[in-house]
Formats: structure tokens, C-alpha cells, sequence
């Protein structure tokens, strides 16, 4: 089941006995974890029915005897196990059927008992009995990291969700500065959309407002102006980011024009140049499509290999390979270097 679905399950009161959440992006996990441990009991029936303990803090033994306490005067108790990747699992056994008391309460739980593992930043053991108990009487939930690509469209679908819109520049520009902690871009969501009102479109220019990301001097914005090879504007926006580290450290820069210029390269590579063709296999929206075409009529293939060669080795010089210069003359000889 995706996050959304278990989501709506929960909302409609269709608890599982057993909840398993796992894997390496925590955001999911947190908001499925959130959601349970307030929403699933009402406030006067939590003090009875409602356990939160933490994995470094707790054992296997003490779930369990938890987990099979009846509920006082409620339909549910709920046993939320956080961390749960602290907790010491202990070894199942294999060779004496039966005599694991925590395998047999998952392969028999209480219907009247949610028990639920927010297991964070790996995957569970899928080789485990414990693993497949959970599966076959409850909810196994794979939190997997969201690829670069993906992020401006979950943006998209948050913002959706809350009843606001957001342009497809906008999101992109969002998901360039913050990159793929979702935790940190779902919060500064939340804060831009206090200052939005409901119904209206965020661009550019509210994330501007609101969230401190310059609209004019931004990696997006380098990314147009280099592909157009305005020498102008790159300069100027290298002096910004020179003149506000802080706000654009060099790392940071330095890894979105990489992963703009590898996009470039396979576009040079795609069999596929139309413009669902090219959407699909660059992994954008359809409405950048044309930002590529022409990067890809600017910097041919052998000046994009060039080009990604030159990142690399200017991400070795930031971090102080062989290189003493300052972070702001770094970005401008590479920029000459780009362009030239």
C-alpha cells in the first residue's frame, strides 16, 4: 500500500492490527507514525489505551505485554513503537515452533490492539518470520527515497492536497534549493502557505516573499542564462551568490548545475525528441522540455561531457583539493570555462 492509501484507511477507522514502516525516506514514516498516535484514539481514551515508547528505550518483552492489553472502555488501544531500528529485535527461532512469544502474537494479534513499528533510515529484514507475519496479518509500508524528478511533482500534489496551486517553475525552483529532504521542504510548505491565500497559484515570487530564495538570483536562473549564454546575467548572478554564501554555498550550486548538465547529456542521448518523448526520459515536466532543447543546441555533446568533467573537478577544488582560491573566484573561472 502507498502512504495515501494507508492514509485514507485510517481515516475511515479500517485499523490493521499490525503496522510495519520502514525504509530509508523518514518523512513518510513520520507522517503515518504522526497521524496514528493523534488522530486514531480521542484525547480522554489515550491516558488508558495509548502507548509511545522509543526503540533505545524499550524490548521486544515489553511490546509485546503491551501490545496484548485489552482496551479500557474504547474500541482500540493503540502501541506506537518509535526508532524502532534502536530496538534490540532479539533472534528469531528457528528450530522450536511456537516458542518465540513475540512470532506467535504477530501470527495471532489482538484485532483490538494497533501495534505499530516506525522503523526509519533502512529497510527491515524481509528475510524474517517477523517480516512476513507483519505482511500477512497486517500493513508492511516501504518508505523509499524520492528521486530528484520526483520531487517538484509530490510538491505539486502537497500543495494540491491543501487546496492551493503552485506553478510548475515554482516547485521546480523549490525542489533545486532544498533538494530531497522532505521533512524540510513539507515545512517550509506549511509556513508558505499560511502567507498564500487558499485557491491562489504560489510562484516564483511568493517563494521569493516568503521563503528567502532570490527570484532573479537562483541556480534556475544561472541554468537559463547559461544556456542562452548570456554572459551578463551569469556573471551577475555568480557576484550574488559570491556576495550571499550562505544563502547559495558553492556545494549546493555546484550539485544542481550537475544534475541540470547530466540531464543535457541525455538529452543528447535520446532516441526520443519529441516532447512527451523527452519529458519522459529526462524525468521533467513537460513545460521545461524547451529549457533543454535549447541547453542541448548550446552545449553540444562533447561540450557537455566537457562540461560535467569540469563540475566534478571544481566540487574536488571547493572542498580544498589542490585548490586554495575562494568559493566565489572558483565559480566564476568555472563559468568562463563553461561558456568559453
Amino acid at each position: 500500500m502507498t502512504a495515501p492509501e494507508i492514509l485514507k484507511d485510517l481515516r475511515n477507522r479500517k485499523y490493521k492490527p499490525l503496522y510495519l514502516l520502514h525504509g530509508e525516506e523518514p518523512y513518510f514514516i513520520d507522517m503515518l507514525g504522526n497521524y496514528i498516535e493523534h488522530n486514531l484514539l480521542s484525547e480522554a481514551e489515550r491516558g488508558f489505551n495509548q502507548t509511545v515508547v522509543y526503540g533505545k528505550d524499550t524490548d521486544i518483552v515489553t511490546v509485546l505485554n503491551s501490545a496484548k492489553r485489552y482496551p479500557m472502555m474504547a474500541d482500540y488501544q493503540v502501541v506506537l513503537v518509535k526508532e524502532a531500528q534502536d530496538m534490540k529485535w532479539g533472534k528469531e527461532d528457528d528450530d522450536k515452533k511456537g516458542m518465540d512469544p513475540f512470532l506467535s502474537y504477530l501470527e495471532k494479534p489482538l484485532p483490538s490492539t494497533v501495534l505499530v513499528f516506525c522503523y526509519k533510515y533502512g529497510k527491515f529484514d524481509k528475510r524474517k518470520k517477523t517480516y512476513k507475519a507483519i505482511e500477512k496479518n497486517g500493513v508492511v509500508f516501504e518508505s523509499a527515497a524520492l528521486y530528484d524528478n520526483k520531487i517538484p511533482g509530490w510538491i505539486e500534489g502537497i500543495v494540491d492536497d491543501k487546496g492551493y496551486k503552485i506553478s510548475p517553475q515554482a516547485s521546480a525552483l523549490l525542489g533545486e534549493y532544498l533538494g530531497n529532504d522532505l521533512s524540510k521542504i513539507a515545512n517550509e510548505l506549511e509556513k508558505l502557505m499560511l502567507n498564500v491565500s487558499k485557491g491562489q497559484e504560489i510562484t516564483s515570487k511568493e517563494i521569493q516573499d516568503n521563503i528567502g530564495i532570490s527570484k532573479e538570483y537562483n541556480v534556475f536562473e544561472l541554468q537559463t542564462a547559461l544556456s542562452k549564454r548570456d554572459v551578463v546575467k551569469v556573471n551577475r548572478i555568480v557576484n550574488y551568490f559570491e556576495a550571499n554564501p550562505k544563502s547559495n554555498p558553492i556545494v549546493l550550486v555546484l550539485g544542481n548545475l550537475n544534475n541540470y548538465f547530466t540531464k543535457v547529456l541525455r538529452y543528447h542521448y535520446a532516441a526520443d525528441k519529441s516532447p512527451q518523448g523527452l519529458a519522459r526520459d529526462l524525468g521533467i515536466s513537460p513545460y521545461f522540455v524547451k529549457d533543454y532543447e535549447l541547453a542541448g543546441r548550446t552545449f553540444n555533446y562533447g561540450k557537455t561531457m566537457q562540461i560535467i568533467g569540469l563540475l566534478r573537478e571544481y566540487d574536488l577544488k571547493s572542498k580544498g583539493v589542490e585548490s586554495n582560491i575562494s568559493h566565489g573566484g572558483l565559480m566564476k573561472e568555472l563559468m568562463f570555462k563553461i561558456l568559453h
